[in-house]
């Protein structure tokens, strides 16, 4: 009884110190830093964009994320901007005819992506790049300073009003749709929190939001097509409920094991349902074992190995051992002349015995199989 309450102490103090473990172990990962997406409009990072959302919020309150597929875009108001920055899919060809529907119905979608093919029928070409530092020209031919980490250059159309361009080829244009319009930029970096005082990148993202006058209604950052959409049925529960929901799960597991719940079926022991075919000689065996009868066990094991002398070498079994020695010295070929002598001498003095001692018994026992390999190997 003692026993078991001890055992049972001990499984309640491993569970409270599991349960310590689970709690410091969620206190350190609630400590850890919030990680985001590249280009997040709510992500304080080098990599985010947050810098410049917070910035047009203090600007003008019309701005806004948009989490929500594309053909949920309103359009019956006009001068609206969407600004997709460095989208992680392509949108199929239903999506881009409800941003296409979204632009003809007079507002603008500011497309910042390092290589914009797929998109709204854009093609682009390589361009053989040394360095990131380029001069960029826009449309009055100012002179501006700026990284481009884009290898490709847009391939404009007659229609498409070249916005910047460097000695390789294009890095922003506008194009029409309806009443609206397409910009599409290869520097999406500019964007960054870590780049956006860098060179000249605020000047030209602010060129490029003017384009239109930037006089929109409302202004739109599109992270909806940063990855994760939606939220699982785990985010709905709070954290300190969900780790109180391990612990009970945990708690029960080891509940149960602790009062010797089975769980699967019944399965038998083979020896309680299988008779063996050598249940007579484990017997025999044990019965010598327990009553130290080992004089008689080993008489048992000398007959044996007699009657394998008899079958295998032509000894007869009711000759004495101390007759079998000019035999034994013939086929014995592990052992020299006097070796088998002194050994059939010894052999013969033990068994003569009316008692042994366990040593000497496993000692001859031992003898004894050497011999018998001996005579089955031939």
């Amino acid at each position: 009884m003692q026993s078991n309450a001890s055992k049972k102490k001990g499984w309640i103090w491993l569970s409270l110190l599991f349960c310590i473990f689970l709690i410091c172990i969620y206190l350190v990962i609630s400590k850890q830093p919030q990680e985001y997406a590249p280009y997040d409009s709510m992500s304080p990072s080098p990599s985010g964009i947050k810098a410049f959302y917070s910035y047009l919020a203090d600007e003008t309150s019309a701005v806004d994320r948009w989490e929500q597929p594309s053909n949920l875009l309103p359009t019956s108001s006009g001068r609206q901007l969407l600004l997709m920055v460095e989208p992680y899919f392509t949108p199929d060809s239903q999506d881009m005819e409800d941003y296409i529907d979204f632009m003809e119905a007079g507002n603008t979608i500011l497309l910042m992506k390092s290589n914009p093919r797929g998109y709204f029928d854009i093609l682009t070409n390589y361009a053989e790049m040394m360095f990131p530092e380029v001069t960029i020209s826009d449309s009055t031919d100012s002179k501006y300073l700026a990284d481009i980490y884009s290898s490709v250059r847009i391939e404009e159309s007659e229609d498409d009003k070249v916005l910047f361009s460097d000695i390789h080829g294009t890095i922003a244009l506008k194009r029409e749709y309806g009443e609206g319009a397409l910009i599409v930029s290869l520097a999406p970096h500019w964007i960054m929190n870590k780049e956006i005082l860098s060179k000249d990148h605020l000047p030209l993202i602010l060129g490029l939001l003017q384009e239109d006058g930037m006089d929109y209604s409302q202004i739109f950052f599109d992270e909806y097509n940063h990855g994760e959409t939606g939220t699982s049925f785990l985010d709905v529960y709070q954290n300190w409920f969900l780790l109180l929901l391990l612990q009970s799960f945990l708690g029960t597991i080891l509940l149960l094991w602790m009062l010797g719940k089975r769980f699967g079926p019944i399965l038998h022991p083979r020896e309680e349902t299988v008779r063996f075919s050598d249940e007579s000689i484990r017997a025999l065996a044990a019965w010598h074992m327990k009553g130290n009868v080992y004089q008689s066990s080993l008489k048992t094991q000398a007959e044996y190995v007699k009657y394998l002398m008899q079958e295998k070498w032509g000894i007869p079994f009711n000759k004495e051992w101390k007759d079998c020695s000019i035999v034994l010295q013939k086929k014995w070929r592990t052992k020299d002349n006097g070796e088998i002598d002194l050994f059939l001498h010894q052999l013969t003095v033990v068994l003569e015995k009316d008692k042994i001692s366990k040593q000497d018994y496993l000692l001859w026992s031992k003898q004894l199989d050497k011999l018998r390999k001996e005579v089955e190997e031939g």
